[in-house]
């Protein structure tokens, strides 16, 4: 890790990987991968002392939270449910001599196959789950428990799974409060509590209903609410209240906390994709990456990339395509796979599931690929060292 720079920090299909570029974002180098090949589907860092963490698994592993306390260099994993290959090495005593197995009983039995996405704030550590929960550890991920008030939520007999099964992907903190936090679950919406995770309103309201106009799409606003399988969410700087998502069928912006949500994708080539980003200072730039449909390929529109910025909160959107491929871009940006640094300008970085990690210092206005023939990359997030 590259002391003073940037490290973008890489979850993706085969493992844990860390693109660090010096104090001038260039000078990109690549190490990894790590956690053992898991399926990674996140990874964050602690700037405060280089810890980083990386949640996944899958069917064959179970799921578990990979720690690094050494910026990157060893990994140890808590697993916490079970996967196929402990009943292969409980009936096989070869194979588990071969993996190192052991039969110790693991925390959450068989109840989730992974983990999606991993918050750090405040001291303690979170991490949403496939099926959707939601996790707490207070000691760095050694241990954990699990926050019973989301998911005995009264609506939670009437979750639905999206395309991707049921998924607690997002957790936005506020900073200011420890004891405020949403989450976007796919496809039930965005839940808040204010409360420690002791409570939890559902919050997916549209401000105006009788303008919605109609659509026929299972995923697009209806019924007064925005449509439950939200993609991604973000909370903007310098404010308590102010969100955007991204969401199956539009780009959302909400004043009040999830309260009520405005629809702000006009402007924009489709309703469909899957990252959000918005400024570290300024609560009005946004970023967002649109495809060309949920089934119509998951791929920029024309097969040519650019990333879209507003700078007035969703009103007007220009497209950023300086240094992005014109033609045959046929890849995917999935809803963990963008990230900013702090700097200024502020850096945006995105990640592709054709294995290219892309950098802009400039805000979007200009990009370069700083990696590329990795894994299909699931996640990116960005860890400063001062």
């Amino acid at each position: 890790m590259t002391s003073g720079g940037i490290t973008v920090l890489v979850g993706t299909t085969k493992g844990a990987f860390l693109v660090s570029g010096d104090g001038d974002r260039s000078a990109w180098s690549i190490d990894g991968p790590f956690c053992d090949g898991w399926p990674i589907n996140h990874v964050v860092g602690d700037p405060a002392t280089g810890t980083l963490w990386a949640g996944g698994g899958g069917d064959w592993h179970g799921a578990g939270v990979w720690r690094s306390a050494d910026a990157g260099k060893t990994w140890e994993v808590t697993r916490l449910t079970r996967g196929t290959m402990d009943d292969w090495a409980a009936n096989d005593a070869d194979f588990a001599a071969m993996i190192g197995w052991n039969d110790a009983p693991l925390p959450f039995g068989d109840t989730f196959a992974q983990i999606w996405s991993l918050c750090h704030v405040d001291g303690t550590l979170y991490a949403g789950t496939k099926p959707a929960s939601l996790l707490a550890s207070t000691d760095g991920g050694r241990s954990w428990e699990k926050r019973n008030g989301l998911t005995d939520h009264p609506s939670a007999e009437n979750w639905s799974p999206g395309a991707a099964g049921l998924v607690l992907h997002t957790i936005v903190p506020d900073p200011s409060d420890a004891k405020k936090l949403w989450v976007g679950i796919s496809a039930a919406g965005v839940f808040a509590t204010e409360d420690g995770g002791t409570t939890w309103e559902r919050r997916n309201r549209l401000s105006n209903a009788e303008a919605c106009e109609h659509h026929d799409h299972p995923a697009a606003p209806r019924d007064g609410e925005t449509g439950h399988c939200v993609h991604n969410m973000m909370r903007a700087p310098g404010s308590d209240d102010l969100l955007y998502q991204q969401n199956h069928h539009g780009v959302w912006r909400s004043a009040d906390g999830g309260r009520s949500w405005d629809d702000i994708t006009a402007g924009l080539p489709s309703t469909f994709g899957f990252p959000i980003r918005v400024h570290p200072r300024d609560p009005d730039t946004l970023w967002t990456l649109p495809l060309n449909g949920d089934s119509a390929g998951r791929y920029p529109p024309d097969a040519a990339a650019a990333v879209w910025r507003s700078r007035d909160g969703g009103k007007t959107w220009q497209d950023m395509r300086n240094g992005l491929p014109q033609k045959a871009c046929f890849f995917t940006v999935l809803r963990q796979a963008m990230a900013g640094d702090t700097r200024d300008p502020a850096g945006i970085y995105f990640g592709t599931n054709s294995g290219s990690v892309f950098a802009s210092a400039d805000e979007g206005d200009n990009w370069q690929e700083i990696a590329r023939h990795l894994p299909t990359i699931l996640a990116v997030e960005v860890l400063e060292r001062s």
